[in-house]
């Protein structure tokens, strides 16, 4: 999977129960027009939506199933509950949270990436910083994002996309580093590759229409 998609665009088709386009069969039919767009693979969330891309595009996914616990501030497949789900699945890769948060119930992520490496399944880490990284390699994750960057209170908090982070990961990592999070503009996604990442990960900016709408609508409001 790592080589049929390094180079590539992977796009995010999430909709949450909050919002217009959730559902399985909408998120399957935005995977379709991501396809066709150019996308090397998608990733998806909970196992129904999971699935449903899966067939509808024959592309690889990234699964992950997001949950809220009361004590942790993980939510990205947090415990063993949501990595069985996604195991259940046959997705190429299953992402988790790897910050350095305690996860729900005391849980260790290491546990996670062994479940999921039993199942079939290659390990996205999903970090904030470069220490994240590190522990997530060592810890047995195939590959490493930067999705979280930004999204810890530790992290830096920037308008657009942690391209440091992303640089430096790429210079002393033994695995690839996918570039993700506040990616809005082609020619971003293209300066990812150009500092090292393995690939770009875009969601907000192709598949949630209500938040592309508010830019523009905010843009002509503050003319």
């Amino acid at each position: 999977m790592l080589d049929k998609i390094r180079g590539g665009l992977v796009v995010s088709c999430q909709a949450l129960e909050n919002e217009p386009l959730h559902g399985s069969a909408i998120m399957a039919r935005m995977a379709l027009a991501a396809k066709d767009g150019g996308a090397v693979a998608i990733r998806a969330q909970g196992a129904d939506d999971i699935r449903a891309v899966g067939e509808a595009t024959g592309l690889p996914v990234i699964g992950l199933i997001k949950r809220n616990y009361p004590d942790s501030d993980i939510y990205i497949t947090p415990t063993q509950k949501e990595m069985e789900e996604i195991s259940g699945t046959g997705c190429a890769m299953a992402a988790l949270d790897m910050t350095l948060r305690t996860r729900p119930g005391g849980e260790k992520a290491e546990d996670l990436v062994k479940m999921a490496h039993a199942a079939g399944c290659l390990v996205l880490a999903d970090i904030s910083t470069k220490e994240e990284a590190l522990m997530a390699v060592k810890s047995g994750a195939d590959a490493v994002s930067t999705t979280l960057s930004g999204y810890t209170p530790y992290s830096p908090h920037l308008e657009g996309p942690d391209f440091d982070l992303v640089a430096d990961l790429a210079r002393h990592l033994s695995v690839p580093v996918f570039a993700e999070g506040r990616v809005s503009r082609p020619e971003e996604a293209a300066r990812m590759l150009s500092l090292g990442a393995w690939c770009v990960v875009v969601g907000s900016a192709i598949t949630r229409p209500q938040l592309i709408t508010a830019g523009f609508a905010r843009a002509l409001k503050a003319r």
